[in-house]
């Protein structure tokens, strides 16, 4: 029975790793030079975000070209920047989101001619998976057991805030359209207003135009 249960959690312990590696934003685009690039992240407020980039060497076995540098920012939703390198190759960031809302990791190349293309990878971890977990095994000589338990315990936590979160932007959205439709029932309260008071205006005018012409 025993054997059975520990079987059960190891299970669990692998679904639940491979869903939570399944939100690892982590990919490899195409750059033109003089163009722009963006990633987005919805990441909520006092969450820890790490990142990393570089530029896929087109020549392998030689020094990476010049023309194949790049420009980073991420910014937050408000405008607030948390990174920023100048004609780098690679780099990585990493802070706890002060803001809740959508983040911005922009890649800027600069303009060469004749136009270069730029391969850049691009990993972004938000959450739990930002932790570095092999760092938290040699701290705190742990056993392989106990570690998955830790990376468990603090995925439902991840998994419990997060639902809290988005009940709150849930929350937050129907106070907007709430707010909308208490506009738009006084603005068209307002056009009928004003369309029956020119209607007004209009018989008022032409009463005049023909008592004035004696045809009434």
């Amino acid at each position: 029975m025993i054997q059975l249960n520990l079987q059960s959690l190891i299970l669990l312990l692998v679904l639940v790793l491979g869903f939570q590696s399944s939100t690892i934003e982590s990919i490899r685009f195409e750059l033109q030079s003089g163009e722009t690039k963006c990633v987005s992240e919805d990441i909520r407020s006092n969450s820890m975000t790490v990142g990393k980039y570089s530029i896929v060497n087109p020549n392998e076995g030689q020094p990476i070209p010049d023309s194949h540098k790049v420009t980073v920012r991420v910014t937050s939703s408000y405008g607030n920047s948390y990174h920023y390198s100048d004609h780098v190759e690679s780099g990585q960031f990493a802070f706890v989101a002060v803001e809740a809302g959508d983040y911005m990791a922009c890649f800027w190349a600069a303009d060469h001619k004749p136009q270069t293309t730029l391969t850049i990878d691009f990993d972004w971890r938000t959450g739990v998976a930002a932790k570095d977990w092999s760092n938290v095994a040699k701290k705190g000589q742990v056993d392989v057991m106990e570690l998955e338990l830790k990376k468990l315990y603090d995925t439902v936590t991840s998994i419990h805030d997060e639902m809290f979160y988005l009940r709150e932007r849930e929350e937050e959205m129907q106070d907007l359209n709430t707010a909308t439709n208490s506009k738009m029932f006084w603005l068209s309260f307002l056009s009928l207003f004003v369309s029956l008071l020119v209607a007004g205006l209009q018989l008022w005018h032409l009463k005049l135009f023909f008592e004035k012409k004696k045809v009434i």
